[in-house]
């Protein structure tokens, strides 16, 4: 069956086939649906999205999800590509400048913080604002985010994202009451598993914690893969009640106080 027939998104970070965007858009078209790529154009230089695009069968569209003009531009061109109101986005996008440069959590650039702030999380309002202010979104559609766990939870190592991460599913709670009430759309949030990405490896102790989180987890870490077809279920009809959510992908590491096989291991 394919649940996403017929249906037109807007998938935001694919980089490479490391990219949890990038699988996204696989299973999007395994599901029937047709959707444009973006990034933002530096993402477009440095990155295979336009190998992903030729793949799939999708255009690619550059785009600042920090920038206004880009994001208005970026939707009257997606519904005329695609012929019509937009029915699920993808919010997979994140960076810090901080931890690309191995600034200490306690000796934070401010600058450079806000920058991470508004890339990381602040893009996922502007997206959703710009969206309703122009009228680009079909009657139940879904808008999904990824997240993670350190949100609501201290790793040292994850340092100003954290608060990014955070602060993104407030958005969606937020915005998600907005688009419901206004035109039925739902807003969620993933909370994914350590997931082996460009992005997530440049993280220090990326892989003591992916690692770590595998043997807590009893179904063990959620892969690349396991997510695209979480957000496939998420953006179809069958999940039309689900919004304002959450929602954790990760083996069942959230729920988890202690795993007998890491004390076993000597961690």
């Amino acid at each position: 069956m394919k649940l996403l027939e017929g249906k037109k998104g807007i998938i935001f970070g694919a980089l490479d086939e490391n990219s949890i965007a990038w699988k996204v858009a696989e299973k999007c078209t395994d599901h029937g649906a047709k959707y444009v790529l973006t990034n933002a154009p530096v993402a477009l230089r440095m990155g295979q999205i336009q190998r992903l695009g030729e793949q799939v069968g999708a255009e690619v569209i550059a785009a600042d999800a920090t920038n206004i003009d880009d994001l208005t531009a970026l939707f009257t061109q997606s519904t005329d590509i695609l012929g019509g109101k937009i029915d699920f986005i993808l919010h997979s996008i994140g960076m810090s400048i901080n931890v690309r440069k191995n600034k200490a959590y306690d000796d934070l650039n401010y600058d450079w913080m806000h920058k991470s702030l508004d890339i990381s999380a602040i893009s996922f309002h502007k997206i959703m604002q710009t969206a309703l202010k122009e009228d680009v979104l079909s009657e139940w559609g879904s808008v999904l985010a990824l997240s993670y766990i350190a949100a609501q939870r201290v790793f040292p190592d994850y340092s100003e994202m954290a608060e990014a991460k955070s602060l993104l599913e407030s958005f969606g709670r937020s915005m998600g009451y907005h688009l419901g009430t206004r035109i039925k759309v739902r807003v969620n949030t993933i909370s994914q598993s350590p997931t082996r990405t460009t992005a997530g490896s440049g993280i220090t102790g990326f892989d003591d914690f992916f690692d770590y989180a595998d043997q807590m987890s009893p179904l063990g870490n959620a892969s690349a893969e396991n997510c695209a077809d979480f957000c496939v279920v998420m953006f179809s009809d069958l999940t039309r009640m689900i919004t304002m959510q959450n929602l954790y992908h990760d083996g069942g590491f959230s729920s988890m106080g202690l795993n007998p096989a890491v004390l076993d291991k000597g961690q």
